[in-house]
Formats: structure tokens, C-alpha cells, sequence
């Protein structure tokens, strides 16, 4: 979109302008193009938000006594949304009239300097850029393509963000969970309690360090309620849309007086700007907030995409307040985390031991030679099929993590066609992927074959896990601790088997066996 470009400093100009914009502005303003229809009367340039210097755009003081849209107020409030997403259901002009009282700000999507950047997403890359001949601005238009699945941001586009007044009203958010915490997890809440009730005078990082299975959530519950009791809007952000639909329930039962809601790539439109007091999202999502969550919670942080995505992470920055405490949750910190816990940059507190107080179980290392060949003749090496054969004949489920979407046919097929029992596979991109993995909770299959999609945020009593290639690349030390924390999860049934089959021990197999052999020892 262009704008006119107005001054002020003239009473024909002034004509086209608010009175309360005229009152608290002394140089130029800007009218959206569709708004004006003076183009051949005046002679007002028309720019592109991207030909200004972001800090010469000026808007007005609050008006207090305009009367609010909430619709408005309630899609734009803590977001920062492109104006093509706002004006899909709001009428430009009611954007606009909020926007000349001070209700609404906007700025350009795209800056040239000192480099082409996207706002939205923070990408800076010359090679994620596109050009396009846009007939919106009549120009060349630079567009960002890092985030172009959450909508197109061109250099033509506006980004508006809410500016009326904060009023964070602090009421009862009793806490439905009934259940009791280990020492270690009441350890750690009191912890996180203790910084979450500590004055938000500056931003602030923690990390809680817990090994798989800890129950993690249970930990966050007092934190939360008492950052809700504060007034303030909460975020849970996870990287996988799979554990935001477990946590979404759970949440809703812990925080029954709470308006809770989740946001992920599945929402319905009608859904998506939603307000809420507590926000479980996938952390792509977290690229429509701004500046409103004064305590994050960012679960599984070392988790794909979210460790290798840089927009991602400054999604996260973005979407926190100025003045906030942002709470990083995982069972495998990354080697920077551990680094700063080390150096004393980062207060932590971990918990090595699950919340029944049993072993983590430790993986077994079983070679089966190279079972790739093996399988371009439709075989399976024998020692993976009596392992599941095993499990299935006393009545136990089996995960069988794989590499590659590409092997998951034949796999699947193999076993099928070895095995008396229900096979199926299940991959990110697999359109009837939730109803698998509801049907496996349910019991309704024996054998799922996955990839490292599962790996975290699943719980399911009694399982057993088999990694076959678990010398691939993609099994990181962090993957591999995480599928191994599949297994065990309940009181009364806390062991079980965890195998990696492979074709060649790894660096990554090695350190992951001693990642929880090293948790075990600790009390």
C-alpha cells in the first residue's frame, strides 16, 4: 500500500487531516491511498513506508475520549499484524480512524536500511528475498520469503501494532491441579516462583534443566498462577504443534477460571486473533505477537526447528514484553546453555531424577550390520524383528524411530507382512497423522513407525522404543536422549527397553548414553 504523504504546515492540507492529529503533529501525516481521492486536486506525493526513515513516522498522543472498536481492539492487541490480515475483516477506515487517535501505529514491513530486513521475522538473508512488479505500489517491491507461510510481507506492506492504554487486571486463577510434587519438582517451582514474583525491571532468563519424564508441567503450574494473579498474560511456546494439542487440555484443567487458548498452523481462521490470558503456540505463530508476554515459557528449546531457525528465536524476543523473564524448559540444553549455566550467566535449576524417583531407563547399543541394503531387497535385519516380535507377544506398544520418510513404506510393509499384528507409520506431513497417533494412545495399533517427529511431548504407558540407523546424522545426542525419554514415564511402569540399532556406534550414540547414565548418578 502507498500512502499520502500530508504536511501540515498548510490549511488546505490540514483539511484532509483529523483535528487530533492536527493538534499534536507539526510536520506531515500519512493517508493510506484508498482513503484520498484528491490524487489529481493535490499535488501530495505518494511513498511507500519503506522511503521513510523509520524514525521520522509521528503519530498522535492517545485520545481518550474516542470510542474503541473491540473487534479492533481484540484482534491487534499484543500482535503485530500485517494490514492485509486486519483489513480481511475490519474496514480500512475504522483502521484508520483508530490509527489518527492514537490507538494504532504502523510501520513498514520491510527495511532497506542499513540492509534489507523483514520486521516480522528478522531475516536478513539477500538469498530469502524476492522481487516482484507490484501493482499495489506501482514499483519494485522487495518481499520477504523466510515467512511467507504465515502471508506475504512485501516492502509495500504495513505492519500495525496496538498502543492504547495497559490495564492489567489481576483476578482469582485458582489452580485445578490436585496432585502433590516430588522434592525436586517443588525445588523447582519454588525456583521459577521465586524470579516470576520477582519485579520485571529488566529482561531476564531461566532455565529449568529437567531430565525426560520429570513432569516438567506440573512444575510450571504454581509459576503460572501466580504470573496470571499478577495480572499478566502468559506464553507457552513449543516448536511442535503435537505438544501444543497434548498441553491444551491439561492447561484448560489446571487453570479452569482461565481463558486459555492455543494457536498453531490448524487454528481456524475465526480463532486466530483470539485474546487470551494464557497462550499455549507453536513458536512460528509467536511471529504474530509483539511486546506482550511479560513471562514466556519456551518448552523443549533445543528442539527442531526451533534451535537452527533464527526467525523462530526472534519471534520469541519479539514477542515477550521489554521487561519480562523468559523461562527456557528442556531435558537436553544445548552446549551454549550449558555453558552460560557454567559461567553463571544463566540462573537454572535442574531436576536429574523423574518424578517417581526410578532410573531413567539406559539404552542398549545393538549393531545389526548394514540393514539399508538389507532393506533394498524388502528384509529387515532379525534381530529388530524378534525385538518387536518380543514386546508385541506381552502385550506392549513399540515406537520404531527412523530416519527417513523415505524408508517408512517399506518398513512398515515388512513388518506387516513378518508380524501378526496392526502396523502403521506416521511422518510430519502425513495428512492423518493426529488420528494415528490418537488411535496408538488408544491402543487401537501395536507397532508405529515414525520418524523423529515423536520424539518429544508424547507419553504413552508402557511403551517400548527401537532406533533403527540410530548411527544417522539426524539422531543427534539431544534427539536421541529424547526418544530414549519415551520409555519409563509411569510410576508403575518405570522400565522398559530403549535400543538404538545401528550400523556403527557415533559420537552422538555415545554422549547420549552417557547424558543419562550421568542423570542417573545424580540425586
Amino acid at each position: 500500500m502507498r500512502f499520502y504523504l500530508v504536511p501540515l504546515d498548510d490549511s488546505v492540507s490540514q483539511s484532509l487531516v483529523p483535528p487530533h492529529v492536527v493538534k499534536h503533529l507539526s510536520h506531515k501525516w500519512l493517508i493510506p491511498e484508498p482513503l484520498l481521492n484528491h490524487k489529481d486536486k493535490l499535488n501530495i506525493p505518494l511513498v511507500r513506508l519503506s522511503d521513510l526513515p523509520p524514525d521520522k513516522l509521528e503519530f498522535p498522543s492517545l485520545n481518550t475520549t474516542f470510542q474503541i472498536n473491540e473487534e479492533v481492539e481484540n484482534m491487534i492487541k499484543g500482535r503485530r499484524l500485517l494490514l492485509d490480515e486486519v483489513i480481511a475483516t475490519i474496514p480500512l477506515d475504522v483502521i484508520y480512524d483508530h490509527i489518527c487517535n492514537g490507538y494504532i501505529r504502523y510501520q513498514s514491513a520491510i527495511n532497506r536500511k542499513p540492509k534489507l530486513t523483514c520486521v516480522r521475522c528478522g531475516n536478513d538473508d539477500p538469498f530469502l528475498f524476492g522481487e516482484i512488479s507490484c501493482a499495489r505500489c506501482v514499483d519494485k517491491c522487495a518481499y520477504c520469503r523466510a515467512c511467507i507461510q504465515m502471508g506475504k510481507v512485501t516492502e509495500c506492506s504495513p505492519l500495525l501494532t496496538w498502543h492504547g492504554e495497559e490495564s492489567a487486571e489481576s483476578r482469582n486463577h485458582p489452580l485445578g491441579w490436585e496432585g502433590e510434587l516430588s522434592p525436586a519438582q517443588d525445588k523447582a517451582s519454588e525456583a521459577l516462583v521465586t524470579h516470576v514474583m520477582s519485579s520485571y525491571l529488566m529482561e531476564r532468563k531461566f532455565l529449568i534443566w529437567a531430565v525426560c519424564g520429570a513432569g516438567k508441567t506440573e512444575m510450571l503450574f504454581e509459576a503460572i498462577q501466580s504470573g496470571l494473579a499478577k495480572g499478566d498474560s502468559v506464553l507457552i511456546a513449543t516448536p511442535r504443534t503435537d505438544v501444543v494439542l497434548e498441553l491444551l487440555p491439561r492447561m484448560v484443567m489446571a487453570f479452569p477460571n482461565t481463558v486459555v487458548r492455543a494457536f498453531h498452523g490448524g487454528v481456524k481462521p475465526e480463532e486466530r486473533y483470539a485474546q487470551a490470558e494464557l497462550v499455549i503456540a507453536t513458536t512460528h505463530q509467536l511471529l504474530r505477537f509483539y511486546d506482550h508476554f511479560p513471562l514466556a515459557i519456551i518448552d523443549e528449546v533445543d528442539a527442531f526447528p526451533f534451535s537452527y531457525d533464527k526467525k523462530l528465536q526472534y519471534a520469541v524476543e519479539c514477542a515477550r514484553s521489554k521487561q519480562s523473564l523468559t523461562v527456557y524448559v528442556t531435558a537436553t540444553p544445548s552446549d551454549e546453555l550449558k555453558r552460560r549455566v557454567n559461567s553463571g550467566e544463566l540462573a537454572h535449576v535442574k531436576v536429574p531424577r523423574r518424578y517417581h524417583g526410578f532410573d531413567l531407563p539406559v539404552p542398549k547399543r545393538v549393531w545389526v550390520g548394514d540393514w539399508r541394503k538389507k532393506l533394498e531387497k524388502n528384509v529387515l535385519p532379525m534381530k529388530v524383528i524378534n525385538w518387536i516380535q518380543r514386546h508385541v507377544n506381552a502385550k506392549k506398544q513399540v515406537f520404531l524411530f527412523v530416519a527417513k520418510i523415505s524408508l517408512m513404506a517399506t518398513i512398515e510393509e515388512v513388518l506387516k507382512s513378518k508380524l501378526d499384528t496392526v502396523v502403521e507409520s506416521v511422518h510430519a506431513s502425513d495428512p492423518d497423522r493426529r488420528e494415528k497417533v490418537s488411535r496408538f494412545r488408544a491402543g487401537e495399533m501395536n507397532v508405529l513407525v515414525t520418524t523423529t517427529i515423536l520424539e518429544r511431548g508424547v507419553t504413552i504407558k508402557g511403551v517400548q522404543v527401537g532406533v533403527l540407523g540410530a548411527e544417522d546424522r539426524i539422531f543427534t545426542e539431544s534427539a536421541l536422549v529424547q526418544i530414549a525419554g519415551r520409555v519409563g514415564r509411569s510410576a508403575d511402569e518405570h522400565d522398559g527397553d530403549v535400543i538404538f540399532f545401528h550400523y556403527g556406534n557415533t559420537n552422538a550414540i555415545v554422549r547420549a548414553v552417557r547424558h543419562i547414565e550421568a542423570m542417573n548418578d545424580q540425586t
